[in-house]
């Protein structure tokens, strides 16, 4: 994929984790933890933003190949994740990661790991997506060589 269609590719999936988002808020009231509910809902739109900020900038980016393709995957993974992993924490109602939106709730185990490992590897790939991004737009990037 070319560098214009990576830009473009986020666009479409910032408008479509925003309408996720959406989708997801009104649904709040069916999950075992709405609270937890109003937290994916807000993940899905911001993080949908996220990405329409990110393919807005992509042309500016001055990175590799490489590095615009990881930076590419790790934003989707990121930012899809942190949906899912929140809306998996409504519905099953978890809260060990979860201390404020998941107060008084608890779930199984494999529920529970599920998603900590959503979380905690949704952030990691967000602090690369950010340290990439900055390097990219780094002042006198755009400079000739």
């Amino acid at each position: 994929m070319m560098g214009a269609d990576k830009g473009r590719a986020l666009l479409w999936h910032g408008i479509f984790l925003f309408l996720l988002g959406l989708l997801t808020g009104l649904t709040t009231g069916l999950m075992n933890n709405p609270r937890m509910g109003l937290s994916s809902h807000l993940e899905g739109v911001m993080n949908g933003l996220f990405l329409l900020a990110l393919g807005l900038v992509w042309g500016r980016l001055r990175l590799s190949a490489r590095w615009l393709t990881a930076l590419f995957w790790l934003a989707l993974y990121g930012t899809y994740v942190n949906w899912a992993s929140t809306l998996a924490a409504a519905i099953f109602g978890t809260g060990r990661m979860t201390p404020i939106a998941g107060a008084g709730h608890h779930a199984a185990a494999w529920q529970e790991n599920l998603v900590d490992a959503g979380l905690y590897s949704l952030s990691v790939a967000m602090l690369a997506v950010c340290v990439i991004a900055l390097v990219g737009l780094r002042p006198g990037a755009d400079a000739p060589r």
